[in-house]
């Protein structure tokens, strides 16, 4: 998989051509570059399972920016080693022990929480800088070599809580239905904090539904009819992937049409395409009841970094980039500049420490930096499904919030 992501974002080279390239990268072509000897980077994601998809998105995305970069981060030729976190804390330390054999300078991926929070002592231990793209639970405190390009798991909810904390009309009634585990109750204790815990539009304690990746037609039928008896106007809910797309599915075949709150995670990636007759009319027209999602990302944000890199992106892998293929972009902006920060014959220890001198970065997502918990300090946008031209679409509406 690595080797065919690296080919298809060499594409690129085509695709911008000269011009495009000399923007992209921000070069002077009457400079001759310094090369610096060749480094090798360990890249961490799961290559099978649900979280499979979300790994692919922050391959393309670091290889993305490597292809824009001259395959270089800091002035030096890259190699990137990419192996298989699996699912959980065994096979996350099998993967991390894999890359320091092989002397990586630095670290980057890890879609799962599990593994995250596993790998976190032989991470600190070896002193190897790990930029984590995707899994921060907020569990994870007090570390000197990790730090996360993505967000901490309880701010999409914390965000999107305040928002309808300050526009729904009183009355209002919110029902939660999320499935079991510790990202749920993370998820659920971050939006309560910015809805209000004591607050009467939120009618009754959380439902919970099965956990499996991959629910049947019918999983999640007792827990709807649970959540449609409290007579809700809205339901906040914490799904992605089939999950997701199944929990759509089934509660709209309830014959309910009232408004979906989620964290972003719900219609990321292809999801809107396979729901386009769950959620459009026969005439084209968009169905009652809105989805509305929090995010620290959306593609089509108005900002010049993110019009090259969500051009990139789409020219070289023909779909629109996910935040997950943005966190791991971001991530090889971040190991760019502390590398070159680090000098001519940079350590592991050196890199790290320059991480925390890089100051703010240019991001798709808008300018944001490290905070002291090591995760970033950044805006959080509010996007709604609806139409961009005939496409179905997480389209901004408005920022909500900057947390971090």
């Amino acid at each position: 998989m690595s080797q065919m992501n690296r080919r298809r974002a060499l594409q690129l080279l085509a695709a911008l051509g000269t011009t495009g390239l000399a923007a992209a990268c921000g070069t002077d072509d009457t400079e001759t570059p310094v090369v610096g000897k060749p480094i090798k980077i360990g890249l961490i994601r799961p290559e099978s399972g649900v979280g499979k998809a979300i790994g692919e998105d922050i391959e393309n995305g670091f290889q993305l920016f490597l292809a824009m970069n001259g395959q270089q981060l800091g002035g030096h030729p890259v190699t990137v080693a990419t192996v298989d976190e699996g699912d959980n804390a065994k096979s996350g330390q099998a993967a991390v022990d894999s890359l320091l054999a092989q002397n990586v300078l630095a670290m980057t991926g890890v879609v799962n929480s599990t593994v995250m929070s596993g790998i976190r002592d032989a991470v600190e231990k070896a002193r190897v800088p790990l930029i984590g793209s995707n899994a921060s639970p907020p569990s994870l405190q007090s570390v000197v070599y990790i730090w996360r390009t993505s967000y901490v798991l309880d701010e999409p909810g914390r965000a999107l809580g305040s928002y309808l904390r300050r526009t729904l009309p009183a009355g209002s009634r919110l029902a939660i239905v999320t499935p079991e585990g510790t990202a749920s109750q993370d998820v659920i204790n971050g939006f309560r904090d910015g809805f209000g815990t004591d607050d009467p539009r939120i009618i009754g304690d959380p439902i919970l539904t099965t956990a499996n990746p991959t629910p049947g037609e019918n999983e999640f039928s007792a827990q709807i009819n649970e959540a449609l008896s409290r007579q809700p106007d809205g339901i906040f809910c914490f799904y992605s992937g089939t999950a997701g797309e199944q929990f759509i599915r089934q509660l709209r075949r309830s014959r309910w049409f009232g408004d979906i709150y989620a964290p972003g995670f719900l219609t990321e990636g292809n999801i809107l395409t396979d729901l386009r007759s769950t959620l459009v009319n026969a005439d084209d027209s968009l169905k009652a009841g809105t989805i509305q999602t929090s995010l620290n990302y959306s593609a089509d944000l108005n900002n010049n970094a993110n019009r090259i890199f969500a051009s990139a992106y789409r020219k070289t892998y023909n779909v629109s980039p996910t935040t997950y293929a943005m966190a791991s972009y971001d991530a090889a902006q971040v190991l760019d500049k502390a590398i070159r920060l680090a000098g001519a014959e940079p350590t592991a220890q050196q890199v790290n420490l320059a991480l925390g001198k890089i100051g703010q970065i240019d991001s798709p997502r808008g300018p944001w930096q490290f905070n002291q918990p090591r995760t970033p300090q950044q805006k959080w946008y509010l996007r709604k499904v609806q139409f961009d031209g005939r496409l179905l679409s997480n389209v901004l509406i408005n920022e909500i919030a900057t947390l971090g």
